[in-house]
């Protein structure tokens, strides 16, 4: 059984959540985000969805799992159900294991496309870029190579012609990824965690001491400097406040770094003993996954850009989740001296950001697989590894456009994770209730979550949520429709890489279903308190320390 497995420290489970947390939405997607969003206009309602949502939701889930582990669940279906005392829950808690297998199935890719990077950077010096062109055609030199090497001109480009070096990084990550989960929490990904963070900091304050020391690169143009850059980003635009999708791409991109409605949190902490401090924990994951995203991500790439690019080109080509750092960083580093050490170091920092979150992906559902159908651990990882390794093919294959990719990044990796979100905050705030849900977080608390939490807890949190989400549907899901079904009268043909991206999506909604609805009969043979009507065995005879 899973519940065998433990945490070898404290230390250990707040790296192990934090290396979660901190991945390529740290430094890819953040700049992106706030680069499409005004620059600093984008901090303040990214500050306040994380104040509002991200800590409080945060501490929720760090709570939940932990109870749950209390009652010898590790999964987020049965951890649900306990909270949500029922089968509506414990159903909607199957999001917990679709969003990080779904996500995992494109985003090994890209944790690859960044070893890829940082290999060429060091063996080869870069990606070809040719220093005599201007920025522009340097912008576009590295967004063809961006294209020619994740295959978007067609499907099936990654397979043709052999083996492609997209196919050899693939390989390589893929095998440290199952090596490190087949190894288990204490010796894979804790020991992991504990080298990787460090080292990533490491990494990040090297580049970020050079992008700070960088001055005016091109006396030709005074306007672009590092004080530029600063200003770019923590100077705000008040008029951008008004845009609701400001509002939207802040709140997402909370949850999306933080991991909360991810289903990693409430796996991981579920192996913490009941007396293990979870407020100040949580704290501190969720500080160190800010440090690495606003003093590393944020302030290396965009001052970086404007330095070197200006504002302008910076807004251009740092919009979305990767073209910021493979498409106008490259531009960046072929201009600084030492490009090439630099560089290297960034991307290798990209891929150690990205395994710390891979792995977090695979244990979620390796523990539901274990504790649903009684499956042996390694049997249940190889099953995993199975699966996402046909999930990895298909991305791989439907690579036109990046169709697959984007698909499952949006509806899986963003809306899915509001709706996780808004089912634990009720949960714990309305079912449960916030005196038992508040009681159960100060068991072994070092510090006492504030008394006005309780308020933004109940209230503010899940009204945030739904203001956020039905904005989200709005202004999404009408277009979305039309771009799958196709409209016939505009002259708009249904997209079939899309559908067969749902249809991956509905199969694994489909097997989730049916994995719990079999746990359920397993857990109830064995006893144990599926709907969360008493309390937790500990409670009632404490066990021995």
């Amino acid at each position: 059984m899973s519940s065998k497995q433990a945490w070898g420290s404290r230390l250990g489970v707040i790296l192990a959540v934090a290396g979660s947390a901190v991945g390529l939405g740290n430094f890819l997607r953040f700049p992106g985000n706030a680069a499409q969003n005004g620059g600093g206009a984008f901090m303040i309602p990214y500050f306040c969805a994380l104040l509002l949502l991200g800590i409080p939701i945060g501490w929720a889930e760090w709570t939940m799992g932990r109870y749950g582990g209390r009652k010898g669940f590790h999964s987020a279906p049965a951890i649900m159900g306990v909270w949500g005392k029922g089968s509506i829950a414990r159903y909607l808690g199957g999001i917990g294991i679709l969003i990080p297998v779904a996500v995992y199935f494109w985003y090994v890719l890209v944790e690859s496309w960044c070893l890829a990077y940082c290999w060429d950077y060091l063996v080869h010096g870069g990606i070809g870029l040719d220093p005599a062109q201007s920025i522009p055609e340097q912008v576009q030199t590295s967004s063809a190579h961006f294209l020619d090497f994740t295959g978007q001109a067609s499907n099936g480009s990654n397979f043709a012609g052999g083996i492609s070096e997209s196919l050899v990084f693939w390989i390589v990550s893929t095998i440290a990824n199952v090596w490190l989960i087949y190894r288990g929490l204490s010796r894979g990904i804790e020991t992991f965690c504990k080298w990787a963070m460090p080292a990533m900091a490491v990494c990040g304050i090297v580049v970020l001491v050079r992008v700070l020391t960088l001055g005016t690169p091109d006396p030709a143009h005074p306007d672009q400097n590092v004080v530029a850059g600063l200003g770019y980003m923590w100077n705000p635009d008040f008029s951008a406040l008004s845009n609701a999708e400001t509002w939207l791409a802040a709140a997402g991109q909370i949850f999306f770094s933080l991991s909360v409605g991810f289903g990693v949190i409430i796996n991981y902490s579920s192996y913490m003993k009941r007396k293990d401090d979870v407020v100040l924990s949580g704290l501190t994951a969720s500080a160190t996954n800010e440090f690495f995203e606003v003093a590393l991500g944020g302030l290396i790439t965009l001052t970086a850009a404007v330095a070197f690019m200006g504002i302008a080109t910076t807004t251009a080509n740092t919009g979305g989740t990767f073209s910021t750092g493979f498409n106008a960083l490259p531009v960046v580093f072929a201009h600084m001296p030492a490009g090439r050490f630099f560089g290297g170091i960034w991307f290798f920092m990209l891929w150690l950001a990205a395994i710390t979150s891979s792995l977090s992906m695979l244990q979620p559902a390796q523990a539901f697989l274990e504790e649903a159908l009684g499956m042996a651990k390694n049997a249940a990882t190889s099953v995993l590894v199975l699966v996402c390794l046909a999930g990895n093919v298909f991305v791989l294959w439907f690579s036109k456009g990046l169709v697959a990719l984007d698909t499952l990044d949006f509806w899986v990796g963003t809306f899915m994770i509001f709706v996780m979100a808004g089912v634990q905050v009720i949960c714990f705030a309305w079912v449960v209730g916030m005196e038992r849900g508040m009681k159960e977080a100060h068991e072994g608390a070092q510090m006492r979550i504030p008394a006005f939490y309780r308020f933004i807890i109940k209230y503010v949190s899940p009204l945030y949520l739904l203001a956020v989400f039905g904005a989200f549907c709005w202004q999404k899901v009408p277009g979305y429709v039309t771009q799958i079904l196709g409209d016939e009268s505009a002259g708009i043909p249904p997209n079939h890489d899309v559908l067969m991206t749902w249809l991956v999506i509905f199969g694994l909604i489909a097997a989730i279903a049916v994995i719990t609805a079999l746990g359920v009969r397993r857990w109830r043979a064995q006893g144990l308190d599926v709907d969360g009507t008493r309390p937790p065995d500990d409670e009632v005879a404490p066990a021995k320390r």
